[in-house]
């Protein structure tokens, strides 16, 4: 599955030299069940009686049969929801001595809002690593849980304002000489960054930063053979923590690279990740988008249990999965101010030729650009000409 989806993502970002080569116009936002003006692929299956002769197929046209199937068993299994107390990140064997803790003593409920604080002395890595560099309480785990005692205000988090403003006075960063410059969110252990790389040190004038939550991967891609600071930059990074600062400032991307990962955050911090993002795209840069779409085989498959709330799941490994539909794309996009290019479903029919076993694959792509008017500044927006 890590094979195809890295497969599915490094296909995704070799096109981006188009992106920057071609102005296309906009275009008209896509309804489902109509094949994209662009075509995602050219395997199209026209006779049924050959449907293993291929491992995948392009465009599927689902029947409303098939249609009312997906949502029948998304519905099954998401009747049973997992327990709020039991929703929380820790490792399992975290887990387990905390509930052994718990049966040695008085029964008490969890406070989500308190429960990686410092009383607790439960922190796992990531836990220690909020707790030496940024202070106070535990913060986000991943986007999954908020300490509301958490100081929220720039008054009440100097250490946060300060970073912000000496970074607002730097004059170089990391590719601050770049004229083209690239972001990957999620990077993992680099399977689209040696690729991108293989392009970005061959074009003059043009940087790479990647991030990824996880430590070891980031060090995973700088320890590669590929990796050079005169091109590229990886740090560790957590997209739902606003007030912790990017190494650069704003307005200064060209593209961004959310690909399989916005569906790993909790729903209620999804707008918020991406408005941040779009503040860091310059005027007409470019936020390519990728992940999970409603009713996809992945979701179908889990089992009672599994559901954390509506379309969001947590595997068996303890990572959570959300599956989109394009309209809620097109609406967090569009509230942080960014216009519609490309929004589409991808749907797919995925063969297991030796098992004869079909899988509907189901994602949502897109391409959403910052104006070059921003009308979310008021002195640019008085700028406008008056209507005629």
């Amino acid at each position: 599955k890590c094979v195809f989806r890295s497969l599915n993502k490094m296909n995704f970002i070799t096109r981006l030299p188009a992106l920057y080569l071609r102005k296309s116009k906009m275009q008209h936002r896509h309804r489902s069940n109509r094949r994209p003006a662009v075509p995602l692929g050219s395997r199209i299956l026209t006779d049924p009686s050959k449907v293993f002769e291929h491992n995948m197929w392009d465009h599927m046209q689902w029947s409303q049969e098939e249609e009312e199937s997906a949502k029948k068993k998304a519905a099954e299994n998401s009747l049973v929801k997992v327990q709020w107390e039991d929703q929380e990140i820790l490792p399992e064997e975290k887990r387990q001595e905390l509930k052994r803790e718990e049966r040695s003593s008085e029964p008490r409920k969890i406070n989500s809002t308190n429960s990686f604080s410092h009383k607790n002395e439960m922190f796992d890595e990531r836990e220690k690593y909020w707790k030496k560099n940024y202070g106070g309480g535990s913060t986000a785990v991943h986007g999954y849980v908020h300490n509301k005692n958490q100081a929220e205000t720039p008054s009440e988090n100097p250490q946060g304002k300060n970073c912000g403003e000496e970074l607002g006075r730097l004059e170089s960063f990391p590719g601050s000489d770049a004229t083209y410059r690239i972001f990957e969110v999620g990077c993992g252990a680099g399977n689209s960054v040696f690729p991108i790389l293989e392009v970005v040190c061959n074009t003059p004038g043009t940087f790479l930063y990647c991030c990824d939550f996880a430590s070891g991967a980031v060090e995973l891609v700088k320890s590669h053979s590929s990796y050079n600071s005169a091109w590229c930059s990886a740090f560790v990074h957590d997209v739902c923590d606003d007030a912790l600062p990017y190494p650069f400032p704003d307005e200064i991307l060209d593209v961004i690279l959310l690909v399989f990962v916005l569906s790993t955050i909790h729903p209620d911090r999804m707008q918020g990740v991406v408005n941040r993002l779009a503040k860091l795209l310059k005027p007409g840069g470019m936020l390519l988008f990728r992940d999970y779409g409603r009713y996809d085989t992945a979701q179908l498959r889990f089992k009672k249990g599994r559901c954390l709330s509506e379309n969001f799941y947590v595997r068996g490994d303890g990572t959570r999965v959300y599956f989109f539909t394009k309209d809620e794309v097109w609406n967090m996009f569009s509230l942080a101010g960014l216009t519609e290019v490309q929004n589409l479903v991808d749907r797919r029919l995925q063969v297991n030729r030796k098992k004869k076993v079909k899988m509907q694959r189901v994602w949502i792509q897109s391409k959403f650009q910052k104006p070059l008017l921003s009308l979310h500044n008021p002195e640019e927006t008085t700028k406008r000409p008056p209507c005629k």
